[in-house]
């Protein structure tokens, strides 16, 4: 079997792998364009911020070690300029020239492209040498050449994931920068209390920020926004998402689908019998959701090859659908998510409940101790359907865990009776994740009952707004109209709360308001407590705010 690979990245090099592994007679070539294979583009911020000093660190494989070790033929700065469907031959270019090579079977990861939105200027040489896109190893490159030719300042274009990446990168390196979103967020895959974090510390980092704007020229020394602000700019990072590489597909007339990415079957098989595709130029059914649409990460495009290999030499086996489990570090902050967001879940006008808590990473009397900001979205019958979670330490563990409960089909119910790890540096006997089935049991069989930050301007007249926590955190700063009862205090006074009128209770993170509400739902009163406290409540009123900007 003569088996030809287009991309020799993630995807591409995965399947061809796998591919050895499983049949030491098949013939397999794979085509690089660019002079590298199998590098590691998800370390690329990290070398621009000196963190991965050797640029060599960054090439995980050359050819040569790949024929030695896997036997496989990787020819680099090799580009496929066409697909003949009809005799299964590819057309491919190099210094050589440009020749036929027949394929058996034809594997596609031609991954993804930055987009490079209509932007003045942007054809001008002058402008073009100091804006980049990143991607690639030659990419990494170009910039750092740019910052040591002595740059001083940056505008990045996107406030997704590798454009925060870049923007610390550049930080560290010296360099002031300005993130530029169009949304009224930074992170738009998470929900927007759950950005607030991440857009502080890059504040506190002296990244500044600049959102609800979009770039529509650039000229030799700013970048001008849509609201006429001109930002300084010695370089520019184009990082306002992917489109798929499927210009070579399409000419060959497979089948595409949701914004232009390939359609494959559930064993990563295109509309041609002996073309498979892998990576991000695919289009992946989403596994909470049903959706169909891109998820560009590595992760999964290095299980699709792998799927793609054992299906081909007869394994049972199909490429999963996604979670878009990511994790992003910014400064000294994580975000992290899984599953579905709230907004996505809203948009498909699906019943949901949620909850909010903010437990430590590890044993609180252990020192060390941080929060983490969690957010867990599960059905009506208790099906997970996904965790968001923010902090500086902790973060990757828990939104694993979850990551696999919703993969495994766990309820959310069920997070409560996990044995996790235990030791005070690692974590708490009852660990965060347990804290959320714990929740959800209370929530879901009626022990409790949530009000949420976005109710604050719509609760019933008249009502009791109860302040639970200590009368010195009260004094510093509490919802307007509301009354102090400590909630140690509360048997003792509970005769001060009318018990005609509904009771919403908040304390600074809802454990409070919960032992508080439970004494009070047991006296006869009607009474919510506040989802994630105070904690939750400020990154609303901070997003409520900069809407009346």
């Amino acid at each position: 079997m003569r088996i030809l690979v287009v991309g020799g990245v993630a995807g591409g090099m995965s399947f061809a792998a796998r591919a050895r592994r499983l049949s030491e007679n098949a013939d397999i070539v794979v085509f690089e364009r660019g002079p590298f294979v199998s590098f590691a583009n998800c370390g690329l911020p990290y070398y621009l911020g000196g963190e991965i000093v050797e640029r060599d660190a960054l090439l995980l494989h050359t050819p040569q070690d790949l024929a030695a070790s896997l036997r496989l033929d990787v020819k680099v700065n090799h580009e496929v300029l066409s697909i003949d469907r009809d005799g299964q031959t590819i057309n491919v270019r190099s210094e050589a020239g440009t020749r036929a090579e027949p394929y058996d079977v034809l594997v596609l990861s031609t991954g993804s492209a930055p987009v490079v939105p209509p932007i003045a200027g942007l054809d001008r040489p002058s402008v073009a040498r100091r804006t980049m896109t990143l991607r690639d190893v030659p990419d990494a490159d170009r910039i750092e050449s740019i910052v040591r030719q002595g740059a001083r300042t940056a505008v990045i274009l996107g406030g997704g994931f590798i454009g925060l990446e870049v923007a610390e990168a550049l930080s560290e390196r010296g360099l002031q920068v300005t993130v530029v979103d169009v949304a009224d967020q930074v992170l738009t895959p998470l929900d927007a209390e759950m950005a607030q974090p991440v857009q502080r510390e890059l504040l506190g980092a002296g990244v500044k920020v600049h959102l609800g704007a979009a770039a529509v020229a650039i000229d030799d020394h700013d970048v001008v926004l849509t609201d006429s602000t001109r930002l300084p700019a010695d370089l520019v990072l184009l990082s306002v998402g992917v489109r798929p590489e499927t210009d070579l597909a399409r000419d060959a007339g497979l089948e595409l689908g949701v914004r232009g990415a390939l359609r494959v079957d559930t064993h990563g098989r295109t509309s041609d019998p002996n073309i498979w595709a892998v990576g991000d130029a695919v289009e992946v059914k989403n596994a909470v959701t049903d959706q169909v649409g891109l998820v560009p990460l590595a992760g999964l495009a290095n299980r699709q090859g792998r799927a793609v290999a054992d299906r081909l030499f007869g394994r049972t086996s199909d490429v999963p659908p996604a979670l878009g489990t990511a994790i992003v570090r910014v400064f000294g902050l994580t975000a992290a998510m899984t599953g579905a967001s709230e907004k996505v879940l809203v948009a498909q006008n699906r019943d949901f409940r949620k909850i909010y808590l903010h437990p430590n990473d590890h044993a609180g009397y252990f020192p060390g101790a941080e929060s983490i900001h969690l957010k867990v979205l599960f059905s009506p019958d208790g099906q997970l359907l996904g965790a968001q979670a923010v902090g500086r330490a902790g973060v990757d563990k828990r939104i694993d865990v979850i990551a696999t409960a919703l993969r495994a089909g766990m309820r959310v119910t069920q997070l409560a009776e996990l044995e996790l790890a235990y030791s005070p540096p690692y974590g708490s006997a009852k660990d965060a994740v347990n804290m959320v089935g714990c929740m959800a049991q209370n929530l879901l069989r009626g022990d409790v009952k949530f009000w949420y930050a976005e109710d604050l301007a719509k609760l019933p007249d008249p009502a009791v707004l109860l302040d639970v926590r200590s009368r010195r955190e009260f004094t510093s700063a509490a919802l307007p109209g509301s009354v102090n009862i400590p909630h140690t205090e509360l048997r003792d006074r509970m005769s001060e709360i009318p018990t005609d009128r509904p009771v919403f209770a908040y304390c600074a993170s809802g454990f409070r308001s919960y032992l508080a509400a439970r004494v009070l739902s047991q006296s006869g009163y009607q009474v919510s407590t506040l989802a994630g406290g105070m904690t939750t409540m400020n990154a609303w009123l901070n997003i409520a705010d900069r809407g009346r900007e």
